[in-house]
Parts: C-alpha cells; structure tokens; sequence
C-alpha cells in the first residue's frame, strides 16, 4: 500500500482551509413595528453587527423613501411608511437581504 507523500497532505490541508472562508457570514436583518415605528437590526450569521452598512427603505415604485446607515448598534428605527414598501439591507455584493413591509411583525 502507497503511503500518502507531503504533497498530498499539503493539498488536503490547503482544501479544508479554504473551504472555512466559505461560511465566515451571511447577512442577517430583521425588522419589528414598534407603534407607529419600524426597528431593523442587521448583522451577519456569526453574531458580529453591521454598524454603517447601508439599509434604504424603498416604496414598490423603486423610490427611496429612507436612505439610511446602520448606528453603533447595528440598528435603524424610523417611522412607518404609507403605503407598500420593503427595507433593502446592503453589505455589498452577496450581502443583501429584502424584507417585505408585509413580514415586519408586531414586536
């Protein structure tokens, strides 16, 4: 039986470090009604925040009805629109989640 050489270990070693930079994060945002007002909360799937990262609050006619950053907390609280919207959080490429105005749940 051939016994594994250096480079074969190297190149599984190699593969399995890669493959951990596939899950580092996914974005993660949820918002709540509070009232009259709308809480969104973003984040990444392991647990870091989100300060500055942009979430606009968009009608269905694609106009920016918010344009906002997330604060410190990695949260952006403003009072609900009239009408049909959804809350656009923006990591960059690969890094957006939608929220409809119809999954905002009371908190």
């Amino acid at each position: 039986m051939k016994k594994p050489d250096l480079a074969t270990g190297a190149l599984a070693l190699m593969l399995c470090t890669m493959a951990g930079g596939a899950f580092a994060h996914n974005p993660v945002c949820q918002c709540e009604e509070d009232g009259d007002e709308i809480i969104c909360t973003g984040g990444f799937s392991d647990g870091s925040g989100a300060p500055g990262v942009t979430i606009d609050v968009i009608d269905y006619e694609e106009n920016v009805l918010l344009p906002g950053k997330l604060s410190d907390d990695s949260t952006l609280r403003f009072k609900r629109p009239d009408g049909e919207f959804y809350v656009l959080f923006d990591a960059g490429p690969g890094h957006v989640v939608e929220i409809d105005h119809t999954d905002i749940s009371v908190q």
